[in-house]
């Protein structure tokens, strides 16, 4: 991997690492099963989901591009959730969320899956029904709504004018256990 900005990636990859490699601890009282073939927690494939709002558009119009800096941080994004073992990409069904996805579902040979945002809800169920690892494009207020409807901790709200460097980790354990990393991604234009 490949990064322009050498002490960024030397503070991100490390806490990137810490949550791909995060395991929920056992709740009291679970016991390994002695069933021959039973997997055991930490075989058991969680859910790792990755939420990010889109770059940087080109205008305040209803559906616009990505502007110079979008584009660059969309990029961007390729190259820090490279290695995350991403399994699915998905984006509302605007030119600015897709384009935001494109880059990573490129260089990972995956079609970017479209959600609808009017309906958030369904999206959390769909996630929290499967296993694997998700990369969830939306927008300033989608996103952390998206991150507590998967027990996650949002934050504070998204400045939409300034904003779009937030990088959500939600991890859901075999146990259900969420814990919730946020980091930041790019430079904040």
């Amino acid at each position: 991997m490949s990064c322009h900005r050498p002490l960024f990636c030397m503070l991100l990859l490390p806490l990137l690492a810490i949550s791909l490699l995060y395991t929920p601890p056992a709740a009291a009282g679970d016991e390994p099963s002695s069933k021959p073939g039973a997997q055991s927690d930490k075989e058991t494939p969680g859910l790792v989901i990755f939420l990010v709002r889109h770059a940087e558009k080109v205008d305040a119009s209803k559906d616009p591009e990505l502007s110079p800096a979008g584009t660059e941080r969309a990029a961007e994004l390729a190259v820090v959730l490279a290695d995350a073992g991403i399994e699915h990409v998905l984006s509302s069904d605007y030119i600015r969320t897709r384009n935001t996805a494109a880059p990573i579902a490129a260089a990972l040979g995956l079609e970017v899956e479209l959600y609808d945002p009017r309906d958030l809800p369904a999206l959390a169920d769909k996630l929290k029904a499967s296993s694997g690892r998700y990369l969830v494009v939306g927008h300033s207020n989608t996103t952390p709504a998206v991150v507590e409807l998967l027990g996650g901790d949002p934050g504070t709200e998204i400045d939409e004018d300034v904003e779009y460097n937030r990088l959500y980790t939600v991890t859901i354990g075999p146990d259900e256990a969420v814990s919730t990393v946020l980091m930041r991604y790019g430079n904040s234009h």
